[in-house]
């Protein structure tokens, strides 16, 4: 067996046929390539410094989920993916911000979303602000945002990312 290691942790791998982050989203199809690659890089990179405890891959799950959502064929996302659902550990990889400067844009990023208006824009701005607290929680700015969202809207919805059975559900009600 190539992998020496394989079975060493228990990861459900992601399928996403279709994504809920449409054409409607306010980010070109190169900026939502951009996150979700530097979102995969932090989720493995996260992963490989926890030793792949269970609070860092359900933290994986999350970011991976958004990640192929903002981008289904990201390179990055779809082999970590895979990794993961092996068991594998992934490398470590060079990213190009750290947890604080990618907290730091994510709030920033999410600030804009939410201004475009939209379901989708909305939808992908809550989560933003969710990864920038827990990306960086001494980020006062990040943790407010959160913590306003909480009481305004409640949990972000992250099944819609990470539970594939009513993502096929909803796609075949809508035809």
């Amino acid at each position: 067996m190539a992998w020496g290691n394989e079975g060493a942790f228990a990861f459900t791998p992601l399928v996403v046929r279709e994504s809920l982050l449409g054409e409607n989203l306010g980010m070109v199809n190169r900026e939502r390539e951009e996150y979700a690659k530097n979102l995969a890089a932090h989720a493995g990179n996260f992963v490989v410094d926890h030793k792949a405890n269970p609070e860092s891959l359900a933290l994986a799950h999350r970011v991976l989920a958004l990640a192929l959502h903002l981008s289904p064929r990201n390179k990055q996302a779809l082999v970590l993916n895979f990794q993961l659902g092996k068991g594998v550990m992934p490398r470590k990889r060079d990213s190009q911000y750290s947890a604080k400067s990618l907290a730091h844009l994510l709030l920033t990023r999410a600030e804009v979303l939410f201004q475009q208006k939209g379901e989708e824009n909305s939808l992908l701005s809550k989560c933003f602000i969710d990864l920038a607290a827990t990306f960086d929680p001494r980020n006062e700015d990040a943790v407010y945002a959160f913590q306003l969202q909480e009481i305004n809207f409640g949990p972000v919805p992250w099944h819609r990312f990470t539970d594939q059975t009513p993502l096929r559900k909803s796609a075949q009600s809508s035809k």
